[in-house]
């Protein structure tokens, strides 16, 4: 089933009669929903947002609030006469959501409480690229322990685990199909890691879903690039993944058939003009050890020329291979994330003349190109909201018998 998906509801309490237990499971999703969307809210602006009475809506509150998944404040100014109710909103304690991410430099992992707030990361840089999957994800294994622990310390409980990945997965099964810039193909990786289920995403689709998850454009061509190229496309706000799940491979449409080899096996892709080596070799630096994005920003702001030209040329590259994707798809938005988008500053203007002479079938405004505000951080953390995305759908799934 897709990650960004609400899986079939698995009872956990005594067994109901099925249309009972159902719509007990669907108005708590809805209170806990509305209340997490809107809130801090009181009981009757939680009946009137979710259309239950505020007789239902009490009862699912006390379930929620004797599970950890609810916390009363203070009152709440509702600017209408009488006594204000008390503000409910997520608890800062309790379930959460462990996220993941494997690249090419580094390793990552991050709790976040049912607030979407990162309560407890770590990142190491780690060379990953040709290492076998064993290693890394023991490195990651360690990380991510150190990680939990820190979030269990603040009365955290993560109850799901996501993995970020830069290439081709099959979630389904938990296999990388083809990472190309780790070396990986058909690599089967774990169900779980740390006792906890562990789901398997590209790193694009998941820096897409967190812009979506946070309020972000219902249809859009989300670009992760670091090492790579990804893309995902958001339609209706929904993840569109193509007949077999490999929608979004920005990175490998090809600029010029003719033209250098890409780890991928085929010519001329667009990563062989603004991926990391290629940017790095029309810059002059060759290869970077260390953080290769803030190297880039600290020499285009001092204004090195080579570098203002290789981010111009890999901007250029952008906008030509986005301005087929925009042809073909018509989003309201562009949005750049990864890491490029500490590089936006730089990239965005070639990307916007490319756009603007290319995409004629409509007017491209430039207000519809933009930087993430998450920047490297959106895979990480959407690995992370898999986790409490499936609670908002289905807090039945972890609340206590009873």
């Amino acid at each position: 089933m897709p990650i960004d998906e609400p899986r079939p509801a698995r009872p956990n309490a005594a067994p109901a009669p099925a249309s009972q237990q159902g719509m007990r499971r669907q108005n708590l999703a809805l209170v806990l929903g509305a209340v997490a969307a809107h809130g801090p809210m009181s009981r009757a602006e939680a009946a009137a947002v979710t259309g239950l009475t505020r007789a239902a809506v009490s009862s699912m509150v006390v379930e929620l609030m004797r599970d950890g998944l609810l916390v009363e404040l203070g009152p709440a100014p509702s600017g209408r006469v009488g006594r204000p109710g008390n503000a409910l909103r997520p608890a800062d304690t309790g379930p959460a959501g462990l996220g993941l991410e494997v690249g090419v430099d580094h390793l990552a992992a991050c709790v976040v409480d049912l607030r979407g707030a990162i309560r407890a990361q770590g990142r190491v840089a780690a060379a990953n690229r040709g290492r076998a999957a064993g290693p890394v994800l023991a490195e990651l294994a360690a990380l991510a322990d150190g990680v939990v622990a820190e979030a269990r310390g603040l009365g955290l409980r993560p109850v799901g685990a996501a993995l970020a990945v830069p290439g081709l997965v099959d979630g389904a099964a938990g296999r990388v199909v083809h990472a190309p810039n780790l070396g990986w193909r058909e690599q089967q990786l774990p169900r779980t890691l740390l006792g906890l289920e562990l789901e398997l995403e590209n790193e694009a689709n998941l820096g897409a879903l967190a812009e979506l998850w946070q309020g972000g454009a219902q249809d859009v061509v989300h670009v992760s690039a670091e090492a790579g190229i990804g893309a995902a496309l958001v339609v209706g706000g929904r993840l569109f993944r193509g007949a077999r799940g490999f929608a979004g491979e920005l990175g490998h449409i090809p600029l010029h058939p003719d033209g250098p080899r890409c780890a991928c096996g085929a010519r001329g892709c667009l990563e062989q003009y603004a991926g990391e080596r290629a940017v790095l070799a029309a810059a002059g630096i060759g290869t970077a050890g260390g953080d290769w994005i803030a190297l880039l920003a600290d020499l285009a702001a001092d204004g090195e020329p080579r570098v203002l030209a290789a981010l111009e040329q890999a901007g250029r590259a952008l906008g030509t291979a986005l301005a087929g994707a925009v042809n073909l798809v018509d989003p309201s938005a562009v949005v750049l994330g990864g890491a490029y988008a500490e590089l936006g500053e730089w990239l965005l203007p070639g990307m916007c003349r490319e756009l603007a002479e290319r995409v004629r079938v409509r007017e491209w405004p430039e207000s519809a190109l933009s930087v993430s505000g998450l920047g490297r951080r959106g895979p990480l953390l959407g690995a992370a909201l898999v986790t409490i995305r499936r609670i908002l759908d289905d807090p039945g799934a972890v609340l206590l018998p009873g």
